[in-house]
């Protein structure tokens, strides 16, 4: 499993304008940004005791979720994804999936995944007979996403998130989604074997410390 770096930083308005402005100085933007910026929406999985949700807030070393997950309203591109975490390190495997398959599993039709060739399809579809995981809740966020080439780097400034309660409706781009709160948004950096100096000091905001962040984590406060 490749492991790479990642630190992670609650961020407010002001943050994002000054970052945005150093970042764009020395990095460039994601080309499958538009704008500078791309809608995300991801459905996370969990079980009934919120396995996912409790080794989040419990800091467990060693810890994963799944989630499907589409950009900019489209779903032509769908992906299964699997984020996992060993300390401060973490990996992200991901499967293709078609709008038919993903709304397969909104709807709770889960026989086609055992058999599948994708082994990510069967682990998840593995996990939801032995650990009970299923779709739990809708996240959406605004991203601006910015890549430096040197240590493989890439930040991520992740705003406007809400969340869509109970609501599972994956592929519905009219399900009710309400802000999270007074959590603004959050800043992600990650990297491979180096984070280069120009982007370590790009990236600094006075009086901040590097913490633990879980968008879905957030979410779940509301359902």
């Amino acid at each position: 499993m490749e492991l790479r770096h990642e630190w992670k930083q609650e961020i407010n308005v002001s943050d994002v304008i000054t970052l945005r402005q150093r970042l764009w100085a020395v990095a460039k933007p994601d080309l499958h940004a538009v704008d500078g910026k791309y809608k995300i929406r991801s459905l996370y999985f969990d079980n009934d005791a919120d396995k996912a949700l409790r080794e989040k807030l419990n800091g467990l070393n060693v810890r994963e979720k799944f989630r499907l997950r589409y950009y900019n309203g489209d779903v032509s591109e769908i992906h299964l994804e699997k984020k996992s975490k060993r300390g401060g390190l973490g990996n992200k495997q991901m499967a293709a999936l078609s709008k038919e398959e993903a709304q397969a599993i909104v709807d709770g039709s889960y026989s086609w995944m055992a058999p599948d060739p994708r082994p990510l399809v069967r682990e998840l579809y593995d996990k939801m007979q032995s650990q009970g995981l299923r779709p739990k809740t809708l996240v959406d966020y605004v991203r601006e996403p910015f890549v430096f080439a040197p240590g493989n780097v890439r930040v991520t400034l992740d705003y406007d998130i809400r969340t869509g309660l109970g609501c599972t409706d994956f592929l519905n781009p009219d399900c009710i989604m309400i802000p999270a709160g007074g959590q603004f948004g959050v800043l992600e950096v990650k990297w491979d074997a180096y984070l280069p100096d120009i982007i370590r000091d790009a990236v600094q905001l006075a009086g901040r410390r590097t913490a633990a962040f879980s968008k879905y984590g957030v979410c779940r406060m509301y359902g």
